[in-house]
């Protein structure tokens, strides 16, 4: 049996015993952070640059993701191995507006309807930028096992802002600002500028030696990494 049809009938089998809610907010809660966030009078802006791809197995929706379509850790096979998307279409400048039209938590319905190859089991932020031809919706997936209200906030708050970050682009020298809006790194960049880049890291390592303090940002998959002396890029493995 090939692991894609195994992958399914794993799946239709679970879905045979009924599909549990995996959200523990309550309807309350979910009610009050729809509210605050989604309305469309007033944008938001991405506080990273964002590359869109296809939404895995749902052409009627795009993913927005701070990291390369092979780096994207929200599906697996059955042997454990990550799904990527699917190509990159383009990327989102850090900056960009956004309005949230809808945050969809996975309760047992949300779950039931949604396409059975999606991150089904997590929260989807559902975003369009203001202006641009109607298009298919962008999807932020936020992580699972989100408890409370604060944790939903704090969630939302690392990949979206109400600041225009459009000022703190201006300072930067212009090869740090188009770095930044192709989803580029350059040595001697700021790390706030590579975190707009290339997004958070999945670990980062200190150290402080006579030169000053060191650290070593490492992204999911192993290859990519970017070693920073007091906050500034000085070498890259792309």
């Amino acid at each position: 049996m090939i692991p894609r049809l195994r992958w399914t009938l794993a799946l239709a089998l679970s879905l045979a015993t009924g599909c549990a809610s995996y959200t523990a907010l309550s309807q309350e809660e979910r009610g009050r952070i729809e509210s605050q966030y989604a309305r469309s009078d007033r944008p938001e802006f991405l506080k990273l640059s964002y590359y869109v791809t296809p939404f895995f197995g749902d052409p009627a929706k795009t993913l927005l993701t701070p990291v390369p379509p092979d780096e994207v850790r929200l599906l697996e096979d059955p042997s454990g191995k990550p799904i990527a998307p699917g190509d990159i279409q383009t990327v989102l400048p850090a900056g960009t507006p956004v309005v949230i039209d809808k945050i969809e938590f996975p309760t047992s319905l949300a779950v039931t309807e949604r396409i059975l190859y999606t991150p089904r089991t997590q929260p989807w932020v559902y975003l369009r930028v203001p202006g641009a031809a109607k298009a298919q919706p962008l999807i932020l997936v936020l992580r699972p096992n989100l408890k409370s209200e604060p944790e939903v906030r704090a969630e939302l708050a690392r990949y979206l802002t109400e600041a225009d970050p459009a000022p703190l682009l201006a300072k930067w020298p212009k090869s740090v600002q188009e770095a930044v809006a192709r989803k580029h790194a350059l040595v001697d960049m700021s790390s706030q500028a590579l975190e707009m880049a290339w997004g958070y890291p999945e670990r980062i390592q200190r150290t402080f030696e006579d030169v000053g303090r060191k650290e070593t940002w490492r992204y999911p998959g192993g290859t990519r990494k970017a070693e920073l002396l007091d906050d500034r890029v000085v070498d890259l493995t792309p």
